[in-house]
């Protein structure tokens, strides 16, 4: 009897922490800051004036903000 017990017990702490149990929040803190950082040349960007979605290669970066012309540009400032 005390073995079935041990047993169910076994199985429902193997299925809980395989399946259940969550990782370390810090793990998936650090992993996602690193990917908002990391802007590669063919992310899309949005324009600070008009809304317009561009590459980073093909976008303007000016007072940390990325603009799709020098038009929008200047209607910013």
């Amino acid at each position: 009897m005390i073995l079935k017990v041990l047993l169910v017990l076994g199985v429902i702490s193997i299925v809980y922490f395989m399946f259940i149990k969550k990782k370390p929040a810090s793990i998936e803190t650090n992993t996602k800051a690193k990917k908002a950082d990391d802007i590669q040349a063919d992310d899309m960007v949005e324009c600070s004036t008009c809304g317009v979605y561009s590459e980073v290669s093909e976008s303007l970066l000016s007072g940390a903000k990325y603009y799709c012309s020098k038009e929008c540009i200047e209607k910013a400032v």
